[in-house]
């Protein structure tokens, strides 16, 4: 132990220290979320269709409430501790450049948010083209590249680093997929898995929205796998890939 301690030299100011410990928190909730995202998608989905009604009924309510607690909350957990990362990225970056970090930051919620706000709203018909998977992909690539853009071409300025655009983009897709957790799928997936449990035990009749409720909860999720893929792209791209000109 004294020769192994002799070799490291830890840093001994607080902002070194505390901006670590967010960066391990945000990987370790992040490696949480996402790994559970793609168990739903790549594993859970395709088990689940082989299973028959009855025994589908009995499973489901304890894996998903189970799953879904970890799901949400490692959500939550990874993008405040990101956006407290990148808090502290924009901030450096505005003080170098003498200059005030609120455009960057307001950009980031307001872009974001409203963007999430017109994805959900293609969601919710859920009927004709609005029902394929494949026609809202292209409609969301379309909106979220048009964003990202926009993004860029608001935060064009000298000071802003390649980091901060990085993460204002992969970061803003990590806060649409929360918003996704919260908003889409544990709000409905709370209210199936109850009337599921009501159906096995009591055999109270699913809501006639079950299957459509359904079907937006497995849009949701499978568009969040797909927006996991450029969101880890530009988390590695923000120091190993100045893609940004800066």
């Amino acid at each position: 132990m004294l020769y192994a301690a002799a070799e490291i030299s830890l840093p001994t100011d607080f902002q070194t220290n505390f901006l670590m410990l967010l960066r391990w928190i945000h990987f370790v909730a992040g490696i949480t979320w996402i790994g559970l995202l793609y168990f739903f998608n790549l594993v859970n989905v395709p088990f689940m269709k082989e299973l028959d009604p009855t025994t589908r009924a009995k499973i489901t309510p304890g894996l998903m409430l189970r799953a879904l607690w970890w799901f949400r909350w490692s959500a939550l957990v990874t993008v405040l501790a990101g956006l407290a990362y990148w808090g502290s990225i924009v901030g450096a970056d505005a003080r170098n450049g003498g200059a005030s970090p609120a455009l960057p930051m307001a950009s980031f919620f307001l872009i974001w948010t409203i963007t999430w706000a017109i994805l959900y709203a293609l969601l919710i018909p859920g009927k004709g083209l609005l029902n394929k998977g494949w026609f809202l992909a292209i409609l969301y690539a379309i909106l979220i590249t048009h964003s990202a853009h926009f993004f860029l071409h608001i935060n064009d300025k000298p000071w802003e680093s390649n980091r901060l655009l990085a993460i204002g983009i992969g970061g803003g897709i990590g806060w649409m997929m929360l918003l996704n957790v919260w908003g889409v799928v544990w709000r409905i997936q709370k209210r199936l898995i109850a009337s599921t449990k009501d159906n096995a035990e009591n055999g109270t009749p699913m809501p006639d929205k079950a299957a459509r409720m359904a079907r937006m909860v497995f849009l949701t999720s499978r568009i969040n796998a797909w927006l996991s893929i450029p969101l880890l792209f530009l988390m590695g791209a923000a120091s190993h890939y100045p893609m940004f000109g800066r």
